[in-house]
């Protein structure tokens, strides 16, 4: 709901033609926000998913795990 909230207000000072810089400030408090929920989703999944995953099928966990590491790292 925050992330959405930022959005709208980001659309709102978009059409409302507002100073540039804000827009940017605006922009770069949207993309904190999502990484902040990167983090904890990433932190959930390791604690669920990817612990469970390395009893049954370790190759597939670790392969999952390189793989966003790489797309993060782009």
């Amino acid at each position: 709901n925050i992330i959405k909230g930022q959005i709208d207000g980001l659309q709102k000072m978009i059409d409302n033609d507002e100073y540039c810089i804000d827009l940017l400030n605006q922009s770069l408090a949207i993309q904190n926000s999502l990484k902040s929920l990167d983090a904890v989703l990433f932190e959930r999944h390791l604690e669920t998913h990817v612990s469970e995953q390395f009893k049954k099928q370790p190759k597939k966990a670790v392969t999952e795990i390189v793989t966003l590491f790489k797309r993060v790292n782009k």
